[in-house]
């Protein structure tokens, strides 16, 4: 039997981490998200840094940048964070660097794992076939806030334990997966009310991102699964 399990921040993943399982990083907003949009819409690869000096770096190699700090895109960057940044024109058929608050560097947290793949609320039916395939353990990592729990990626880790426990190959013995169980049966009767509450969202609004928010949670419209090898990030055939 296959376990599921949920780690709430990248501080605390050394305590979750089993080499033998796969993980699926979670970022709603907004990183993860905007990974999948960027795909959808033809990058042909993304490279996370987990600093903005490699981003600096590799922006002076040539690469284009997506990067943000607390939100607000940086001066260096070519553009920010939000999934509209992410259209066909800006990023199709392009090698993408992108560096971000806490969604890129808890990519890297995850290496070592049987596989790392990204999950966002659009592609919450697809990663969760993407798991069910590779048959093994599960820990689904939250990106957190700045190593502080979040009240939107617990959501959408609610959402897909549940997905992943209606399988009967999956079993969870923890008080992270039912408290995330918990929180996602109080939010999914209508999410984008239940997302008012959540800090990010109040961050987002004042700096001026808030229209991103609702690209954030429309579920099941992205089919690719974006997956992290060889410090990249693809989607495999």
């Amino acid at each position: 039997m296959n376990k599921v399990e949920i780690c709430f921040a990248p501080e605390l993943f050394e305590y979750y981490r089993d080499d033998n399982a796969v993980v699926v990083i979670v970022d709603v907003l907004r990183a993860t998200t905007s990974i999948c949009a960027a795909f959808v819409n033809g990058v042909n690869k993304i490279i996370p840094v987990a600093t903005v000096e490699e981003a600096i770096a590799l922006k002076n190699n040539g690469y284009i940048v997506a990067s943000e700090k607390d939100g607000v895109k940086r001066d260096f960057a070519d553009f920010g964070n939000s999934p509209h940044h992410f259209t066909n024109e800006n990023v199709g058929g392009k090698d993408l660097v992108y560096c971000t608050t806490n969604g890129t560097r808890t990519i890297h947290k995850a290496v070592g794992a049987k596989g790392i793949a990204i999950g966002s609320f659009p592609n919450l039916n697809a990663v969760s076939e993407w798991v069910i395939n590779q048959n093994r353990d599960v820990i689904i990592l939250c990106a957190g806030w700045k190593g502080k729990f979040n009240l939107e990626d617990s959501l959408f880790a609610g959402a897909l334990a549940e997905k992943l426990l209606e399988n009967s190959a999956y079993e969870a013995d923890s008080d992270a997966v039912v408290a995330s169980l918990d929180l996602w049966s109080l939010a999914k009767k209508d999410l984008p009310e239940y997302i008012k509450k959540v800090s990010q969202y109040t961050r987002l609004h004042n700096n001026g991102n808030g229209d991103s928010i609702a690209h954030c949670l429309v579920i099941d419209c992205i089919d690719v699964v974006p997956v992290f090898e060889n410090n990249e990030l693809k989607v495999m055939n």
